[in-house]
């Protein structure tokens, strides 16, 4: 089993496989509008805006679990993303990440690489980091800045380039 044997309900509704994906390093990360990390999406951005042309792509999760920290539509999410970082990465319908209801692909990432709370995301900007070939390689935690990450982003760009 691989990341690309997922699919995926994109912000605007239509269905999304992350074969459509493969190739590509990627960064998995849910995200909330009203966290205090909600800064982060700054730093997303500048990521994906240095790396894009390098096979890499950031897909945020809108999720909704932790304190209630995004509680809008996606047409409302999507709009305050874009509207107040320029948020140009794709984005995916809200999701549950923990619990029955965790969407397929957190059930897998969390499978694969285990946190400080065991297979628990533990809030908002959890970070995933997935090879080109579809494997997860490493887990960040919501403190761990998009900065402190574009080293390890580098590395994996610069694999098969």
């Amino acid at each position: 089993m691989s990341f690309y044997d997922f699919k995926a309900i994109a912000i605007s509704g239509d269905e999304v496989s992350m074969k459509s994906f493969e190739g590509k390093t990627i960064l998995v990360v849910n995200t909330a509008s009203k966290c205090g990390f909600t800064p982060q999406f700054e730093g997303l951005e500048k990521l994906y805006e240095k790396y894009k042309d390098r096979d890499f792509v950031i897909l945020g999760f809108p999720c909704n679990q932790f304190g209630k920290q995004d509680p809008g539509n996606e047409d409302e999410i999507l709009d305050f993303c874009q509207r107040n970082y320029g948020v140009s990465f794709p984005m995916f319908s809200k999701i549950d990440v923990n619990g029955k209801t965790a969407h397929p692909i957190y059930k897998y990432l969390k499978s694969e690489l285990s946190g400080t709370l065991g297979r628990k995301i533990k809030w908002n900007f959890t970070k995933f980091l997935i090879s080109k070939e579809g494997k997860p390689l490493k887990r960040y935690g919501p403190t761990v800045k998009p900065e402190n990450i574009e080293e390890d982003i580098l590395r994996e760009v610069q694999q098969n380039s």
